[in-house]
């Protein structure tokens, strides 16, 4: 249909000026053609045509640029027609035009489009700002302005910097509108915000000012309080004007329009009755660098009495000299204006179209390709093109309607952001999109506020919230339903809620909207997916906030901490006959008992060559060994060590069994002094190792969690309903039908507790969580109704709640725990390790000592035997005989002993009798020293 138009446009054009144009010329000709395309009676145009004036004058006066050649412009007023604008194009080619200024309008520019492309034309346009003219579909559009695309993402961060999540846009219905909007809500995806409204206004050709008005009073019936406003001048004021009639420029609302109302405030003032309409609002202006150069031209502006400079007219100032550059280079690399008519076009045989009129411009692509690689500074700051053809570094003014005129707030860059700080000073640092860094200046809201507005209201429709409440039929003093009614809820949840409203700074209606049968209690999870799917408005109650819901819905700030814990019966240890065994486990008996032999054992090998009171018949030693390991448990050993690894051996050992007999002391009187309480089930991961059944409650997440996330198999998961429920399949046990533990959240089981004495808590929480008031995904309602919760739990409010419907425990009295912690290996496995090193070492010390000895006798052994076939034998006979036999003491021992012996003798008759024994104990030893002298050991 649209290629159809075209060709039809196409042959009236021709029998309107028929013969077509082609010409060659010389490669700097006298005179260049431009042409220019845009509406001269819109504020845009009337700036823009005396701009494009101004710059073709200081072109032609500077000799640097296209020296010997005069640049000339030929206008045309397109109307904002494309059809109108399409002719016009083909009408510059009557003159060898070789570049288009223009089109203003982005609906013209679509239509226009196709012929630059066709006619190789290179069009640039300083104000079309639709972001689907893009270079794929248009190779020879260029943009010397700013795409709508940035224009929207600033909107969009403002939005954003205000902690607002919806908006309601407001936009003309053409290609301009349409595609500017696209862009604005792909941005505001980006940040988690989202258009809740939009209306869509005819273009001025079926615009009626009762539709107009009908949508406006639509938009003053939603929820959001934000608008943006993206539509022509006088369509703008238009809707300002009945908004205002409609009391929507006042308090609470927010108003951001796009640049369109910055380029009427730039160019004319506006009197006093339109200024009145519009206070408040925020506008968007392209941000234009200031420069002596700008100055310059602003004054020589002023001083020719025009209208207001807006920045459309700077921009298409130096869309200006940004194609008299082209062609300067254009012409130094030997290019020619030439044009020439296209074969395609011409084998149309007889057609009465004459498309073989149409001429193409020969090296459009050299000139297109010449002004993409512009690099200049002009009076809007630099001018050069990034890959996708736009132009660099985009930014904004934000401006706020006060009084009479208006006042700058701040600045947006696609560099940094909202700054209060000019970007050019920001392009200097590394980038900061911060969203702490991000500044504007305080604004004037309408209504005459600077207070800034919450940017949303419940919907006056006259529709109440529907906020669904679960019927409970266990644990009724979270929530249930007031007898009698069927709306009416009371309970902790209920109170929380309520409260948390009454803090809020504006009214929400509501109604309760009850869930579930009253028979058992309803599924949470479903009550969520309700709210998800719009079925709901919202949910309160003893909601869990968990992973799954979380995924869907948002959820207020918890009001309660909750978790999961395991419920168990547990049963009273009494103290009887073997108590005493129970401070230590059976293991700690074991290893105790192994180590007090082995120290026993230890200390009688590196005594018993040495010391008299570890010799004797193997009975005597065997009994010896045990009585001194076993006394040492009491510190009442009789025997006394003599060597100095024996006593570094004792003296750890005895560390020890003092640590041992403190612990076993401390933990024996709590035994018999505090009830103790025992349960097989020490926590859930004892719970999931086993086999027997679990109970949980109806409707908790806790069946998805122990399923799903414990993988425990469904055929051991018990649903019960009720605290009675939980007592008795506790009570019965996994033999009898019943259950080894409950698994529920925490609140719960608090309650439970509080009636259920025989019931205990074993091991910890196994998932931290809270309850929390369900909410659609990104309601400001949430946000809202999380801060009031904020504020209960700060001022007391939340635990007064808490005490007014969760009583505390009867049995608080109870403070036994569910099994006294017997003192376990692992609490003395560094003193047994102490210990045992010991042992070792000095055990290594002795052998390396009995076998060193062993060495030294053999070979002399070894002479007088001779070299037998049994030396093996009779060196392990030689190794435990030295182990056995007794050391010779020194001089200085006998001499101990002698003392000893004087001291214990009464008489002198037992004294000389003494004398005689060692004399002759004296003889017997010369021979034993001869022997030793020939290389025998006396031992």
């Amino acid at each position: 249909m649209k290629t159809t138009c075209f060709l039809l446009l196409v042959f009236l054009f021709f029998r309107l000026f028929p013969g077509g144009h082609s010409g060659n010329g010389t490669s700097r000709p006298a005179v260049v053609n431009i042409g220019a395309l845009f509406t001269f009676e819109s504020s845009i145009g009337r700036v823009a045509k005396i701009a494009i004036g101004e710059a073709v004058k200081d072109v032609n006066a500077n000799s640097s640029i296209l020296p010997g050649t005069i640049l000339k412009v030929q206008m045309q007023n397109t109307n904002c027609s494309g059809f109108v604008g399409m002719v016009e194009a083909l009408q510059f080619m009557e003159t060898d035009t070789v570049a288009i200024i223009g089109p203003q309008s982005s609906v013209v520019a679509h239509i226009i489009s196709h012929v630059a492309n066709e006619l190789q034309v290179p069009l640039l346009s300083f104000a079309a700002t639709d972001p689907t003219l893009n270079s794929l579909q248009f190779p020879f559009f260029i943009r010397t302005t700013h795409s709508d695309t940035y224009q929207m993402a600033a909107v969009v961060e403002i939005v954003d910097f205000y902690n607002w999540k919806q908006v309601t846009a407001i936009y003309i219905d053409d290609d301009y509108g349409r595609n500017g909007l696209s862009a604005l809500g792909d941005k505001l995806a980006e940040r988690r915000c989202k258009i809740s409204y939009k209306v869509g206004i005819p273009p001025e050709s079926g615009a009626n000012s009762s539709d107009t008005m009908d949508l406006l009073v639509k938009v003053a019936m939603m929820e959001s309080r934000v608008i943006v406003l993206h539509v022509y001048p006088q369509k703008g004021f238009e809707i300002f004007s009945m908004a205002n009639y409609l009391g929507m420029m006042g308090n609470g609302y927010v108003w951001i329009a796009t640049d369109w109302l910055s380029s009427v405030l730039d160019s004319a003032p506006l009197d006093s009755d339109t200024m009145e309409k519009i206070q408040g609002v925020l506008v968007l202006r392209q941000h234009t660098a200031d420069s002596d150069r700008k100055k310059a031209f602003i004054s020589r502006w002023n001083s020719g009495g025009f209208p207001g400079l807006n920045s459309y007219g700077l921009f298409a100032y130096d869309s200006v000299w940004l194609v008299a550059q082209a062609i300067d280079k254009f012409f130094n690399q030997g290019g020619v204006i030439s044009f020439s008519n296209d074969s395609r076009l011409s084998a149309g045989g007889d057609s009465n179209l004459h498309l073989d009129a149409m001429s193409i411009f020969n090296d459009g692509k050299l000139l297109l390709k010449n002004i993409l690689q512009g690099d200049f500074v002009g009076l809007t700051g630099r001018i050069k093109f990034e890959s996708d053809r736009s132009l660099v570094l985009p930014a904004y003014d934000v401006i706020n309607v006060v009084g009479t005129g208006f006042r700058r707030v701040g600045y947006w860059s696609n560099y940094s952001g909202l700054s209060t700080v000019t970007p050019e000073t920001l392009y200097t640092s590394p980038p900061n999109r911060l969203s702490a860094d991000q500044q504007l200046y305080s604004v004037i809201w309408p209504g005459e506020t600077s207070v800034k507005p919450r940017g949303w209201v419940f919907p006056n429709n006259g529709k109440q919230l529907r906020i669904g409440v679960p019927i409970r039929v266990s644990y009724k003093e979270f929530v249930s339903p007031v007898r009698g009614t069927s709306d009416k809820f009371q309970g902790f949840c209920i109170d929380v809620f309520t409260a948390a409203l009454n803090l809020l700074q504006y009214p929400v209606p509501y109604q309760f909207v009850p869930v579930g049968d009253g028979k058992k209690n309803p599924s949470y999870t479903d009550i969520v997916n309700s709210v998800y799917t719009g079925v709901l408005d919202a949910a309160i109650g003893d909601i869990a906030i968990v992973t799954n819901r979380t995924k869907i819905v948002d959820f207020s700030q918890p009001y309660v901490a909750s978790g999961l814990v395991v419920v168990v019966p547990f049963r009273k240890l009494n103290t009887g006959a073997w108590a005493f065994l129970r401070p230590f486990s059976p293991i700690m008996w074991i290893v105790t008992g192994c180590f007090f032999l082995a120290v026993g054992i230890v200390v009688w090998i590196l005594e018993h060559r040495i010391n008299d009171e570890f010799r004797g018949p193997p009975k005597r030693q065997i009994i010896t060994v045990l009585w001194f390991s076993l006394s040492t448990l009491f510190f009442a050993h009789r025997e006394n060590t003599v060597s100095t690894l024996g006593r570094m051996v004792l003296l750890i050992w005895l560390f020890v069994v003092l640590i041992i007999n403190s612990s076993y002391t401390a933990s024996l009187t709590s035994i018999l002094t505090v009830q103790q309480l025992f349960s097989p089930i020490k926590g859930i991961e004892s719970l999931k190792e086993g086999d027997d059944p679990i109970g949980y409650q109806t409707g908790s997440f806790a069946e998805y969690y122990l399923g799903e996330e414990l993988r425990i198999p469904k055929s051991r998961l018990i649903e019960l309903g009720s605290p009675e429920e939980y007592a008795a399949a506790l009570q019965k046990g996994p033999k009898n039908g019943g259950v080894a533990a409950i698994v529920d959240e925490r609140p719960y089981v608090e309650l439970f507790l509080a009636s259920q004495c025989t019931f205990r808590i074993v091991g910890q929480e196994f998932t931290k969580s809270g309850w929390g008031f369900a909410f659609p995904r990104d309601s400001p309602l949430a946000v809202d109704i999380s801060t009031a919760i904020l504020e209960l739990s700060e001022n007391g409010d939340l635990q007064r709640i808490h005490d007014k419907w969760l009583v505390g425990s009867s049995c608080s009295s109870e403070t036994s725990e569910i099994e006294s912690d017997r003192l376990h290996l692992k609490s003395f496995v560094g003193l047994f390790l102490i210990c045992g090193v010991a042992c070792f070492v000095a055990l290594v010390i002795y052998f390396v000592e009995v076998i060193r000895k062993l060495y030294r006798t053999e070979p002399n052994e070894a002479l007088e035997s001779g070299q037998g076939s049994s030396s093996r034998s009779r060196s392990i006979h030689r190794l435990l005989s030295i182990m056995n036999e007794k050391k010779d003491t020194s001089k200085k021992g006998r001499s101990s002993k002698r003392r000893k012996l004087e001291t214990s003798l009464s008489d002198n008759s037992r004294l000389g009798e003494f004398e005689k024994n060692e004399k002759r104990e004296m003889e017997m030893e010369i021979p034993r020293r001869n022997m030793n002298g020939n290389g025998i050991s006396p031992e």
